[in-house]
């Protein structure tokens, strides 16, 4: 089924803004294209783009700590919009409902991994902005199967950031096993790290914050946070729980160190720099444990979404320009973004 404006969009060649070899963000590897927007077909979707929240892993894409699968694959996978157009065999969303398309793309749904209700280590899992491609375009498509409706109760802006920086957070604490009314240390303070402290903070958890940047120091003392120091600062008690949002592998002694008697350390990144020699005396021992996170599942999305939708959280945001990603990117990487960056499309 088509959507009323689908003969204008299948006509004309959209603008897109395509990825370049990696390089260093300064050297602007992003640039401006047209492409020609195709039907879908099966159970795909055309998404006309509202929002795109700007992630790390779109940095690390664009400098290429992540090798690219395919060459010119548009990024963005925090994306907000509305269901214009639907392949044969859609038919669980209708026209113009308003949707969150996130990281997670498809997965085989035959694996011993999905079987289990583990999708997110489906070795033939794909991804938006990665595989295909994502929302820093007027248009993308999705698979219906992997799309998430939102609630009226979340804004453009505000759903934006949720779709990977809260679902990822969200695992990631699951993955920390905070317990009930624990201590919880967060190293690194953005986008997903500004969500998930007051997630913790809801349940009852004391939250100490260790991060280089001044103002993201502010930002988690402004949200209630105990006590907001530098990346290699001690928290001023033994933390239950840990989790490592800062792409930068020399922290991992440092937040090992932090943990109490049993406490684990939760690393959330998809991209982290070599990890120095650990001692076990001083890291490991006293049942201190390591945790990586891989991706999400759909069913963490849902659960997160609905949660955020009834309880809503303080989703600190920097708007920029569809035609202002590179600066974004820019500003990211040094640190200059309170909360998350968001990409705005603009009628033009």
């Amino acid at each position: 089924m088509l959507g009323s404006e689908h003969g204008a969009f299948r006509q004309h060649r959209i603008r897109r803004l395509g990825g370049r070899a990696p390089g260093p963000v300064a050297t602007r590897p992003l640039r401006r294209e047209r492409r020609t927007l195709r039907p879908p077909t099966g159970h795909r979707v055309v998404v006309r783009v509202r929002t795109c929240a700007v992630c790390r892993t779109d940095l690390h894409l664009a400098e290429g700590d992540l090798p690219p699968r395919r060459p010119g694959t548009v990024p963005g996978h925090e994306v907000v919009g509305d269901v214009v157009a639907l392949g044969e065999e859609a038919g669980r969303l209708a026209l113009g409902t308003r949707v969150g398309v996130a990281w997670l793309a498809g997965t085989c749904g035959e694996c011993r991994y999905c079987r289990r209700g583990d999708e997110n280590l489906c070795p033939d899992s794909t991804y938006t902005g990665w595989d295909i491609d994502g929302g820093y375009a007027r248009y993308l498509t999705a698979d219906e199967r992997y799309v998430h409706p939102l609630s009226e109760a979340l804004d453009d802006a505000t759903a934006a950031p949720l779709l990977c920086a809260g679902i990822i957070g969200h695992r990631a604490l699951a993955r920390a096993d905070l317990p009930a009314e624990g201590v919880l240390g967060i190293y690194g303070f953005g986008a997903s790290a500004h969500l998930t402290a007051q997630v913790a903070l809801s349940g009852g958890a004391r939250v100490h914050v260790m991060t280089r940047s001044e103002r993201a120091r502010e930002l988690a003392l402004h949200l209630g946070c105990h006590s907001a120091a530098g990346p290699r600062d001690a928290p001023p008690e033994p933390l239950d729980s840990a989790i490592l949002f800062a792409p930068v592998g020399d922290l991992v002694p440092t937040a090992l160190a932090a943990l109490d008697r049993g406490g684990t350390l939760s690393i959330a990144g998809i991209h982290l720099s070599d990890v120095p020699p650990l001692n076990y005396q001083e890291h490991l021992f006293q049942e201190r444990g390591v945790r990586s996170v891989t991706a999400n599942t759909r069913a963490d999305a849902r659960a997160f979404l609905a949660a955020a939708a009834e309880h809503p959280l303080s989703v600190q945001t920097t708007p920029y320009r569809f035609e202002d990603a590179d600066r974004a990117l820019a500003d990211l990487a040094a640190d200059r973004v309170d909360g998350a960056a968001v990409l705005v499309m603009t009628d033009d």
